[in-house]
């Protein structure tokens, strides 16, 4: 299948983003540290006292400049084998820093490089600073690109999307066919000979993102705006393809070379006590992506996506650590976008990548369900139930039942609780170093069972 080149103006955005970073880490010592050297626990500003981190997370925070990273290994019958690594460099400052007991880090770095079996590639790097130059402005990049030949189509509308998988025994449609199948038995009934792909598609993508958000109240309050550049390529396989077919009758767009340029504003209100790994707090947001052919983009469509996360800490006078976290979105798209964008709703928090896979309905594929408008809720129950310091470096243990429960629809007045779909599971988390979660879920639904490992809660 043929490469497509990133454009010239794409490249020289990376460079710009590079030379960004750089500058960032040379200004360290005022980006990340504050007033160093100087003993004050004044802030220049108010934050909301709710925002402060709790006596134990304080104690458990590091000071200065620290890395941590784990080997990325999974298997799964889409992507096959993967290995690869994912890491963080905190900035964390001195305790002497006025904003060492408000914020997880004074300044951060992501990296993701990551391969598999079946020929997905990422990589990509984020960068984060909060307070920048000790004002209320947060700053966000990232930047990366994505090589995968696994992506799941199961149409574009709810009627489509939601219908339960099925295949002819043996492949021979003169059978009665099988209905509501496992994904496995779908997998190695249904997905052969010239159907091998027929729910699968190629997508190659190099994307940046650049937001500022500015605080008010306390800290409680922040408004951001941000700007996104994307060029991508969707192509699909030999034999028959639901994705090809569609397009081809002209029920989907999108499946050639895309250039997507997008205009992002948010509002979101925040009383969480630490972000990585909160035990109390609420955390609101509203966003919203306009997408315009007057911009450079492709198409003209607009995205709106809200969500609602709550943490509350339960008996913390028996429990050091029992905290019960639940979260429920929102998403709608209108106009006349690609069908790609009706599998991603951006957050500041992390993209949502349609209804299925780690961060919605753990117990289905990613993508599994889309349709104009999604919604999803989680819930968790996170208990600590032992911590240790090994090697001078601090973890905590926790145990995490969830449940998760969302449906898609064309629009508000099709919403139909019966056409929900719901999953469960139990998980481990594993707090190293206050700021790093590594998460492990094993979730199972009607239809699959999956198993993930991940940076970070997925909430």
């Amino acid at each position: 299948m043929k490469i497509v080149p990133l454009p010239s103006r794409f490249v020289s955005h990376c460079g710009r983003m590079s030379i960004l970073i750089f500058s960032l880490l040379m200004l360290y010592p005022y980006v990340g540290n504050g007033q160093q050297g100087q003993d004050t626990t004044k802030l220049p500003f108010a934050i909301a006292e709710e925002k402060r981190l709790s006596d134990e997370d304080l104690k458990d925070k590091k000071e200065g400049t620290y890395l941590t990273g784990t080997p990325d290994f999974s298997s799964d019958p889409v992507n096959g084998v993967g290995y690869g690594g994912e890491g963080s460099i905190y900035f964390n400052g001195k305790r002497n820093d006025p904003f060492f007991n408000y914020t997880a880090y004074r300044m951060k770095i992501d990296f993701v490089v990551f391969n598999t079996t079946k020929d997905q590639r990422e990589f990509f790097v984020k960068l984060d600073v909060p307070y920048i130059f000790n004002t209320k402005w947060r700053l966000r990049v990232e930047g990366g690109y994505e090589a995968n030949p696994n992506l799941l189509f199961f149409g574009l509308t709810p009627q489509q999307s939601l219908k339960g998988l099925s295949y002819y025994p043996g492949n021979d449609s003169t059978k009665a066919p099988v209905k509501d199948a496992s994904y496995s038995d779908y997998e190695k009934n249904g997905l052969v000979g010239a159907n091998a792909n027929y729910n699968t598609y190629f997508k190659k993508e190099g994307v940046i993102n650049v937001s500022m958000e500015r605080s008010f109240f306390e800290d409680k309050v922040g408004a951001l705006i941000g700007f996104e550049l994307a060029q991508l390529n969707y192509s699909t396989f030999s034999g028959n393809s639901l994705l090809r077919n569609q397009s081809n009758a002209g029920l989907v767009k999108g499946v050639k070379d895309n250039f997507i340029t997008i205009a992002q504003f948010g509002l979101a209100y925040d009383t969480r006590d630490l972000e990585p790994d909160p035990s109390s707090g609420l955390f609101l947001e509203l966003t919203d992506e306009v997408s315009l052919k007057s911009l450079g983009s492709s198409y003209d469509f607009n995205k709106i996506y809200g969500h609602a996360n709550w943490y509350q800490s339960i008996l913390p006078s028996v429990f050091p650590k029992l905290v019960f976290a639940a979260r429920s979105g929102l998403g709608y798209i209108s106009g006349d976008a690609p069908f790609f964008e009706f599998q991603d709703q951006w957050s500041q928090e992390g993209d949502i990548e349609g209804l299925g896979g780690a961060h919605t309905l753990r117990g289905y594929k990613i993508s599994r369900f889309v349709g104009r408008l999604m919604n999803f809720n989680n819930f968790e129950l996170r208990w600590r139930f032992a911590k240790a310091n090994m090697f001078n470096q601090q973890f905590a243990f926790s145990a995490v039942p969830f449940y998760d429960i969302g449906g898609v629809y064309d629009n508000l007045s099709a919403f139909d609780f019966s056409e929900m779909r719901y999953s469960e599971g139990m998980g481990l988390r594993i707090a190293w170093n206050v700021n790093t979660i590594l998460r492990f879920d094993y979730a199972w639904s009607k239809e699959d069972k999956q198993f993930f490992f991940n940076l970070a809660h997925t909430f």
